[in-house]
């Protein structure tokens, strides 16, 4: 809360900036040196010289050249001093220059070492600026410019650099060194340039001062109007962009308006500040017009508005001047002058060319090198001034508010001028070659609030700034007669740069909303480079009498770093904190002084209740009118709850317990807990699993002063309130009140009594005390008996107090203390702890219902069957809590998924809806990825296992023993769970649920078909044909159409089975998912049909019947749902029972022709089969596809086109083929267990052919053709044995004959014709064949054969169905004879 000086920025190549500037002065002070040396005497010293030279002689030889080296370099540091030097407001330009050098360096962002972003000046621009011989750099001035655009939020577009030259010069540049405008507005040296921008005015009397730019001559004053500066400025920047853009020579721009004062009266002039327009009172009008213009002088009716400008020199000190607004029009006169030259000269060069006269074009030159026109000066006379002939001013700097000026002079006098009066106000002696400067100091926002005019606008503070390099410090003054407030030790070799405007171009209507980025005063160190600003708070800025405020500040800064250190003891700490707190004066310093006391977590607290007391005293000691009421109360209600903090203490680390007397309403809790104990035993092992808790959170953890006192606070009335925020600080807090009487280790009435008479309502101790035995569960579990008792005593003492149990109760109502009881019970997911807080409260609650109805002499009856009905329903609520919580506690095995452990408790059960058990179980079941039929056992009671099984698992006795006990301990929960939901958990709304979980899961990661399988397994298992029906709806709608839509468009597109990245692009499944999926689609389907067949009467699975199934539903009456009588009160949503109920009938032939398709893509993507699903229907087949299977639909009817008939032939031909090669492949290799437990086996199933005759059917083809190709292609395959099954199916067996004719004589030519192993039976037999037999075998392809090595017996088998086959006027029955022949004789030949 004091002065600052902090560095913001830090130069880089200051070096090369020095080296640059010095250049010419480093050569002539070299030769200088020789010159020096050349012309010293020179004689002979060698005969006396020789003797000196030794070895100390060189040594200080060598001492005194590097002093001669350090000589330079210590000369070169205050090479600043040297340099005219300029600081941008916005601290992103700076600009030194000295003599006809200059450079310019900008800002730059870089990152240091630690990454850490810092502000660097670095030279962008480094050149000369003079033109006219023998012309320096006077003056310099970096004045940035306002952006108009209307996104500008107050950085500046660009800034000028306005340099000031001895020959009278005053030239404009950017900051890229670009000449903009040059100007001769004096002939004499230019002094000093000084800015002065646009200030929002504080005060509605302020009078609006405008932008312009001074420039100081030795006997002339010079200021251009900033607005015509800013545009000229902006218009010529802009000309030589597009000039550099085009290539061609810029246009001289036109001179500035200007107005141009002779200061008289004053013999030197050295600095200047031009104030602004003034306005006088009426008094101070009439005083002027009387001193000069004597008695009879006269006065305007209003005063007129003058220009005042202040100079510094000598003859006098100090002048004054006033020049009247309206008296001096701009100087105009170049704008004729360059116009009559240019006239002139145009003529000129005509009359040349007529006549000959181009001779003398040097003295034309010459003449135009010749300076312009300089305008005479209007002469303004000094008003006052402050004369002293013997001092000399230096320097003269502007306030901010325009009403004071720091003087300087040769004297080592710093002087305060108060401008209004023209006095010097104030005198600082003893600073010599001193540089001023000005802070001005918003008020904070936070210190309006002690301020008695809080409603007023913000107050400014004003700081007068000193730097003395002689003695390298700098100092803070308050103005106007305040103290020093700061002091800072700096180099003797720095510079103040102070600017004294901001930013140039700005106005009442563009400064809106922006927040202006300046720096107010800035010092240079050269010999670090680094820049730094000063930082003073406001209240700083108050007077003596007033800077309590500031003291107080500070003690409070002093008390927070004695908290922050932690090593002080606790006795020094309270020392400490009693004497700053009783130092400090103003209230609200010192409230916010005990506040941070109070809330140090490492003060003691006898610390804290012995400073809190001493305060309380000191204030209780002063007059009533001198202490405020908030800080007397906050420290009475503090010292309460800390003895509060200590009573408890104490009575935590008490030795004395008292001894648990007897209670007549425990008389049967001990047999509750025996009743409920295998169930809390249970729960208290599958609840007590390792855990990792961080220490601090722990409720074991002593809770700390500053914790208590943040949740307690005292209200007006003496009344304690408990202030709830996070679940963690309110355990915490119950911990301490109550953990030490639960566990019997302090004394409960003593306890009891003390929060009463703290003022603690006993609602808000009650929901303490159930919060901190909800959150123990582990350590109440671990000692039933003992904390139950405790909990009894604690209730009691608590229902008595004052305010618990109202005294107008009626026991024929409900209580809402007890009501209080029962509703956290119902809320929380521990239910163990709920249960036996639920057990002691009911008998609280009856014994206290007894007392009440004896003392009043009063009917009973109604009162328990009214208030003690609901805790019987609560207990029981609570044991059924409790068994399906210890069930849901039952580990997962290892690799299932599901996520953690669902916690249950009444309420959520009852806003589950009547749905909510079953979804708590079946997420269970999915998570111990339980089989359907396991699960299925379970329920209906018939967990056995036969003998047979026992003996084989003998082997492994061990590891068997241990898996079944789990199981069967699991098999009994879920049983328990069952028998106390015996209608939430009914196994069809069992069933109904676990199929849903899996599909949601499924639908979660569709890569999982296994999720999938299992729930179309949980859906058969469904014996309600009304629910069944209802699910596979809502599954088809919900889960299932969107897919496989994908898929059959998807198969259509590509005329094949798709690619695994086509699946996954259009179906979002791979491959193998996707042939899963489509499996269970088609058993969805069927299940739909099968359902809705058995719902109507004398209807088949499969046929093209037209009737609805909401025709005949009536012949199965439609499952009453209910549930539990003491759940009956549960509002949620419906369960997914209720709402398969409510699904309507589906449309028998939509669903079949749904079927069809989902077969043919089943078999397609199983056996690889190119073809387009949907082509294979007409138009009313294609529309009726993915259609709501509860509308009514056009469907294909009548005989189908053949084309189509001969594609879907194809088709099923196909697959058949498929069908068998898999096959075959299965019997030559095991089969791979991946999808074993797929709905659909893969391709390897038995099912497919008949599947595939019934799709003939239903597809108008003919079946026979099937069969014979199916028989064909056993024989193609090898498997003669199937085939011949396959056989007795056939009808036309004629036709068959002749394929199979055909496929036997491939066979016997492979053998005689095409083996290598030929034997010599074979060739002679083959010799003896008939000509027509021989020829029509050479004429045989075996390569058709995928299987042509077959046994002869199998050959001759298929030979004789052959000659059965074929009748005897068959015209290859002939053939078929000769082939008889020929196998017998092979096979006779083979087995000789």
């Amino acid at each position: 809360m004091s002065c600052s000086l902090f560095e913001f920025c830090r130069l880089q190549e200051l070096k090369t900036v020095r080296d640059f500037l010095f250049q010419n002065q480093s050569k002539e002070s070299v030769e200088e040196k020789n010159i020096t040396a050349e012309n010293e005497l020179s004689w002979d010293t060698s005969d006396w010289e020789s003797g000196w030279d030794n070895d100390e002689n060189k040594e200080e030889d060598s001492a005194s050249s590097t002093k001669a080296e350090e000589e330079p370099s210590r000369q070169s540091q205050p090479w600043l001093q040297d340099c005219v030097v300029s600081l941008s407001p916005c601290a992103d330009l700076l600009v030194v220059a000295r003599e006809q050098k200059a450079a310019f360096l900008s800002a730059k962002w870089r990152t240091d070492d630690s990454g850490r972003e810092e502000m660097t000046l670095a030279v962008t621009w480094s050149g000369h600026l003079s033109t006219e011989e023998g012309e320096r750099v006077s003056s310099v001035i970096a004045i940035p410019l306002a952006s108009q655009k209307r996104s500008s939020t107050g950085r500046p577009d660009w800034t000028c650099i306005v340099v000031g030259f001895t020959s009278g010069y005053v030239r404009f540049y950017t900051e890229s060194g670009v000449l903009l405008l040059a100007q001769l507005l004096h002939v004499d040296p230019v002094l000093r340039l000084k800015c002065r921008t646009y200030e929002i005015p504080r005060h509605p009397g302020v009078t609006e001062q405008h932008e312009e730019l001074s420039i100081l001559y030795p006997a002339a004053l010079v200021t251009i109007d900033g607005f015509s500066l800013f545009q000229s400025l902006r218009a010529c920047r802009n000309q030589v962009a597009r000039a550099a853009a085009a290539g061609s020579d810029v246009v001289p721009p036109p001179p500035l308006a200007y107005k141009k004062w002779g200061l008289q009266e004053m013999d030197t002039i050295v600095d200047h500040s031009s104030v602004g327009v003034m306005t006088l009172c009426v008094f101070d009008q009439m005083k002027n017009a009387s001193i000069l213009g004597g008695f009879h002088a006269s006065v305007k009716g209003s005063p007129p508005a003058m220009s005042q400008f202040v100079t510094v020199g000598t003859g006098p000190y100090a002048g004054f001047y006033y020049a009247v607004e309206g008296n001096s029009q701009p100087l105009l006169s170049h704008v004729a002058l360059a116009v009559a030259s240019k006239l002139t000269s145009a003529l000129f060069n005509a009359a040349s060319g007529w006549l000959g006269w181009n001779k003398n074009k040097n003295e034309e030159e010459a003449a135009q090198k010749q300076k312009p026109k300089v305008e005479l000066a209007t002469p303004l006379g000094i008003r006052f001034g402050l004369p002293d002939s013997r001092r000399h001013g230096e320097s003269i700097c502007l306030s901010p508010c325009n009403t004071l000026a720091g003087v300087t002079d040769d004297f080592g006098r710093v002087t305060l001028l108060d401008l209004a009066r023209g006095a010097a106000i104030r005198m600082w002696k003893g600073y010599r070659d001193a540089q001023l400067g000005w802070l001005q100091v918003q008020e904070e926002r936070g210190d309006r609030e002690f301020s008695p005019s809080a409603s007023l606008p913000r107050r400014h503070a004003l700081f007068l700034i000193i730097y003395a390099p002689r003695r390298g410090i700098l100092e803070v003054w308050a103005m106007q007669r305040g103290p020093r407030v700061g002091a800072f030790t700096v180099g003797k070799h720095c510079r103040l740069l102070y600017a004294g405007y901001h930013l140039m171009g700005v106005n009442s209507v563009t400064s809106q909303g922006w927040q202006l980025h300046t720096q107010q005063v800035c010092l240079l160190d050269p010999t670090t480079g680094a820049l730094r600003t000063i930082n003073i708070p406001f209240h700083l800025a108050l007077s003596d009498k007033k800077n309590e405020r500031a003291r107080d500040m500070h003690l409070l800064k002093r008390l927070s770093a004695v908290l922050k250190s932690r090593d002080m003891d606790p006795v020094s700490l309270e020392r400490e904190a009693k004497s700053v707190l009783l130092e400090i004066k103003h209230p609200a310093i010192k409230k916010q002084a005990l506040e941070s006391l109070l809330s140090n977590r490492n003060a003691p607290v006898s610390c804290l209740t012995n400073v809190t007391s001493a305060l309380h005293d000191a204030l209780k000691q002063q007059d009533a009118d001198e202490v405020e009421a908030s800080l007397l109360q906050l420290c009475s209600s503090q010292l309460k709850l800390l003895q509060l903090y200590s009573d408890i203490q104490q009575l935590q680390s008490a030795a004395d317990t008292e001894a648990c007397s007897g209670n007549d309403s425990l008389e049967g809790i001990e047999e509750e807990l025996s009743r409920v104990g295998p169930a809390l035993q249970r729960y208290a092992q599958l609840s007590s699993k390792p855990s990792v808790s961080f220490a601090q959170d722990s409720p074991d953890t002593p809770l700390s002063t500053q914790a208590f006192l943040t949740q307690l606070e005292c209200a007006e009335e003496g009344e304690v309130k408990v202030n709830r925020r996070s679940d963690a600080e309110w355990n915490q807090l119950g911990n301490f009140m109550f953990w030490g009487c639960l566990c019997g280790k302090s004394p409960t009435h003593k306890v009891c009594d003390t929060l009463q008479l703290a003022g603690i309502s006993p609602q808000q101790l009650l929901s303490l005390l159930m919060s901190v035995w909800l959150q123990r569960e582990k350590e109440v579990l671990q000692k039933p008996v003992e904390t139950v008792r405790n909990l009894h005593t604690l209730l009691i003492a608590l229902s008595n107090m004052d305010g618990a149990v109202e005294e107008s109760w009626d026991t024929q109502s409900v209580s809402p203390w007890w009501q209080q009881v029962r509703f956290t019970c119902i809320q929380s997911h521990n239910a163990a702890a709920a249960l036996l807080a639920a057990l002691v409260a009911h008998r609280a609650a009856k014994a206290s219902i007894t007392s009440r109805a004896d003392s009043k002499l009063q009917s009973e009856w109604e009162a328990v069957s009214l208030e003690l009905e609901q805790w019987v329903v609560c207990v029981r609520q609570l044991e059924d809590v409790l068994v399906l919580q210890t069930l849901l506690l039952v580990p997962s095995p290892q690799g299932t998924a599901g996520g953690a452990v669902v916690q249950c408790s009444i309420k959520t059960l009852q806003e589950g809806g009547t749905g909510g058990i079953a979804d708590s179980v079946s997420k269970w079941v999915f998570r111990q990825n339980m089989a359907p039929e396991r699960l299925k056992k379970i329920l209906l009671r018939k967990e056995t296992q036969d003998t047979g099984d026992q003996k084989e698992q003998k082997e492994d006795r061990e590891e068997a023993e241990k898996c079944q006990e789990e199981a069967d301990r699991t098999a009994e929960l879920l049983l328990a769970v069952c028998q106390r939901f015996p209608d939430s958990l009914s196994p069809d709304l069992l069933f109904a649920h676990c199929c849903w979980e899996y599909v949601v899961q499924w639908n979660k990661d569709p890569e999982e078909g296994q999720y999938l399988f299992i729930a179309v397994e949980h859906l058969k298992l469904i014996t309600s044909p009304h629910i069944q029906l209802g699910i596979s709806t809502m599954m088809w709608g919900t889960f299932f159409v969107k897919r496989f839509s994908a898929a059959a468009f998807l198969m259509e597109k590509v005329g094949k089975a798709p690619k695994d990245r086509l699946c996954r692009r259009d179906v979002g499944i791979g491959d193998k998912a996707m042939t899963s999926f489509l499996g269970c689609c088609v058993q969805l389907l069927q299940i739909l049909m099968e359902v809705t067949g058995l719902l109507v009467k004398n209807q088949s699975s499969l046929s093209f019947i037209p009737f609805y199934a909401d025709s005949a539903m009536e012949e199965i009456p439609t499952p009453e749902l209910s549930v539990e009588e003491v759940w009956s009160g549960a509002e949620g949503p419906a369960s997914i029972a209720e709402l398969a109920l409510e699904q309507k009938g589906v449309h028998y032939p939509l669903v079949q022709h749904h079927w069809l398709l989902a077969t043919l893509l089943h078999a397609a993507m199983s056996f690889s089969v190119k073809v387009k699903p949907l082509s294979l229907f007409d138009s009313k087949g294609k529309n009726a596809f993915f259609r709501d299977l509860t509308t009514i639909q056009l469907m294909p009817s009548g005989d189908m086109d053949p084309g189509l008939v001969s594609l879907r032939q194809e088709f099923l031909l196909r697959v058949l083929t498929g069908w068998v090669q898999a096959t075959d492949d299965a019997s030559c290799s095991s089969p791979a267990p991946a999808f074993t437990s797929l709905p659909s086996d893969g391709p390897k199933a038995n099912w497919w052919p008949s599947l595939c005759m019934d799709l003939g059917s239903l597809l108008q083809v003919n079946p026979d053709i099937l069969r014979r190709h199916l028989v064909c292609e056993l024989y193609n395959q090898g498997l003669d044995l199937r085939a011949e099954e396959a056989i007795l199916q056939v009808e036309d067996k004629e036709v068959l004959g002749s394929h199979l004719l055909v496929l036997t004589g491939q066979r016997l030519s492979y053998s005689l014709l095409h083996n290598q192993n030929q034997t010599q039976a074979a060739m002679e037999l083959l010799a003896r064949l008939p000509p027509t037999l021989c020829t029509w075998l050479k004429a045989m392809d075996p390569s058709e054969l995928r299987c042509p090595l077959v046994s002869l017996s199998k050959t001759s088998r298929l030979v004789s169905h052959l000659i059965e086959m074929l009748p005897e006027n068959h015209a290859q029955y002939s053939l078929a004879l000769h082939l008889l022949e020929a196998v017998e004789v092979l096979s006779l030949s083979n087995e000789d």
